[in-house]
This record gives structure tokens, C-alpha cells and sequence, in this order.
């Protein structure tokens, strides 16, 4: 392969790259989606102690009443919305990357039946503690 080649294909690989991360950033951080397609998902540690497993669900700036939790044949699906500040409606915007609207994500638990005993949100977090049945 000649030099002029591998730069030539070095460049195309690099704008191929960097197409897919900007249809992936405005996919991630859509505003005006329809209410029942989800935009973003939250980070999640799952971690477990003897016949428990706790989950910390990465949610500044969403409030309980926002959140469902639902376990679903062995996974776990929390979903919501982190609504846009209402200072944020008639701003002139020049940095977003905090992601607003639905979010949701489905976490796959170790086996088991589980029911939740805890769910509380501290410091941005939802703290979830399931306990095997």
C-alpha cells in the first residue's frame, strides 16, 4: 500500500468516526421526542451481598415521582423523565450535554426472584435493595 493510500483511508476511517458520534449525540440528546420513546439512559453499579442485590441508578435532578420501577421476568426496568429547567425554555443555549427527557434502561439481575425493599433517592441517585425471595 502506498503511502498516499493508507492517509487517504486514515482520513475516511476518522470521518466515518466521527459521523457516527454526531448521529449518536443527536440521537442521544433529543429534546422534542414523542413521550413514549426514551432518549437516554442512566448509569448503573449493581453489586450484591449474600441474598441482596443493590443497584445505584445515576439520576441528578430527577425526583421520585418521576421514576417507575418494575422487575420484569428477571431484569429490573427503571424508567422516567428528567424534565428540562424551565429557565432552560427561552435561553439561548450553548452548551447541553446533560440529557433531558424519558430515559430508560433494563438491567439484567443474577438469577433469582427478587422483590424490592428499598428505593430512595440520595445524593442524585436512586439506591435500589433487592432482596431474593
Amino acid at each position: 500500500m502506498r503511502s498516499r493510500d493508507r492517509s487517504f483511508w486514515m482520513w475516511a476511517e476518522a470521518l466515518d468516526l466521527l459521523q457516527g458520534a454526531e448521529q449518536l449525540q443527536r440521537r442521544f440528546f433529543t429534546l422534542d421526542t414523542p413521550q413514549s420513546v426514551p432518549c437516554w439512559e442512566p448509569a448503573v453499579d449493581l453489586y450484591q451481598h449474600a441474598d441482596e442485590v443493590s443497584l445505584l441508578v445515576a439520576l441528578p435532578g430527577v425526583s421520585a415521582g418521576q421514576i417507575e420501577v418494575v422487575l420484569d421476568q428477571g431484569d429490573l426496568l427503571v424508567r422516567g423523565e428528567r424534565p428540562m429547567p424551565p429557565a432552560l425554555h427561552r435561553a439561548a443555549i450553548h452548551r447541553l450535554e446533560i440529557p433531558y427527557g424519558r430515559f430508560e434502561r433494563r438491567i439484567a439481575l443474577p438469577p433469582g426472584n427478587y422483590r424490592v425493599t428499598q428505593q430512595l433517592i440520595e445524593n442524585g441517585c436512586l439506591v435500589l435493595v433487592l432482596r431474593h425471595l
